[in-house]
C-alpha cells in the first residue's frame, strides 16, 4: 500500500486556470477515494484556509493522505502536507511535510526566500538544517497544484503540447511537465462532467511502468477540479475518483 502515498503526491500536483482570477478560494475542500486494484485503499483530502505569514496575506492549504480498513491494517499511512501561498504572487513561503508510511517517517519544514531564490529546509527527525538554491518561482509539492490551477496557458494548449514548472521536493528541484491529451465527458458520482485529459511526465522504472503511465481528468470549467486519476504501476494499478467537494469558487458544470 505504499503506492498510496506515491499516488497522493502526484494527485496534489494536477489542476489549472488564469493568474488574474483565482480558480479557488478560502473554504474550498476536496476528498478523493483511492483504489488499489479492487481494494479501497484510502482517501486524500485538500482544503484551503486563510492565514497570515510574516504580515502577508496567504492561503494556507492542507493536504492529507491516509489508508483505511484492511489496507490500514496491512500498511498504515498518515501523511500531512501544508503550504502557505502568497495571495498575489502565488509563490510559497513555507511548506510542511509530516509522513508516516508503514513506519517510515519524515518531519520537515521548508522556508522560501523568493527574493534570493533560496529555501531553508529543517529536518526535525534528523535535527539538520540546510540552505539550497532554487530557480525563480519554484513551487513546493502542494503549492504546485494551486499554481497550475491559475496557469495562463492551460486552456490554450493543443493536443500533444505541455506546460512545465519547477517543483521542489525531497531536497531537490525537478521539472514537472504536464501534457494535454484532449477532452471527453466522464461519469462521476455527481453526474457526467466535461473533462480535459492530461498526462504528467514521471520517471519510469522504479514504480511506474513508463514515463507516461499516469492519466488525469480535470473538469473543463473555471474550477479545474481533478476528477479522476489512473496510474499503471510496476505491479498493478491505482485509481482515484473525487468523492466529495465544497466551497468551489465557480459553478461545477455537469451534463444530465
Amino acid at each position: 500500500m505504499k503506492k498510496l502515498i506515491l499516488f497522493f503526491v502526484l494527485l496534489i500536483t494536477v489542476s489549472f486556470n488564469s493568474p488574474q482570477e483565482d480558480a479557488y478560494g478560502v473554504g474550498e475542500y476536496f476528498k478523493f477515494r483511492i483504489h488499489y486494484g479492487i481494494v479501497n485503499a484510502g482517501y486524500a483530502t485538500l482544503e484551503v484556509k486563510d492565514a497570515t505569514f510574516n504580515n502577508k496575506k496567504t492561503f494556507h492549504v492542507v493536504g492529507r493522505g491516509y489508508t483505511t480498513g484492511m489496507s490500514r491494517f496491512f500498511f498504515k499511512v498518515d501523511d500531512l502536507y501544508e503550504s502557505y501561498i502568497d495571495k498575489e504572487t502565488r509563490n510559497p513561503y513555507q511548506f510542511v511535510r509530516k509522513i508516516d508510511e508503514g513506519g517510515y517517517t519524515k518531519n520537515q519544514e521548508g522556508f522560501f526566500n523568493q527574493s534570493v531564490n533560496k529555501v531553508v529546509v529543517k529536518d526535525y527527525k534528523h535535527k539538520t538544517e540546510k540552505t539550497l538554491y532554487v530557480p525563480k518561482n519554484t513551487q513546493d509539492i502542494l503549492s504546485t497544484f494551486y499554481y497550475l490551477r491559475n496557469h495562463p496557458n492551460i486552456d490554450k494548449l493543443k493536443i500533444g503540447e505541455s506546460v512545465a514548472i519547477d517543483m521542489f521536493f525531497d531536497d531537490e528541484t525537478t521539472k514537472f511537465k504536464l501534457k494535454f491529451m484532449g477532452r471527453e465527458n466522464i461519469t462521476t458520482k455527481f453526474g457526467v462532467v466535461p473533462a480535459m485529459i492530461f498526462r504528467p511526465l514521471v520517471q519510469s522504472g522504479r514504480v511506474f511502468k513508463e514515463q507516461e503511465s499516469l492519466t488525469v481528468w480535470i473538469s473543463d470549467d473555471d474550477n479545474k477540479v481533478p476528477l479522476r486519476i489512473k496510474a499503471s504501476l510496476a505491479v498493478g494499478s491505482i485509481k482515484a475518483d473525487i468523492e466529495a467537494y465544497k466551497g468551489l469558487k465557480n459553478p461545477f458544470k455537469t451534463k444530465k
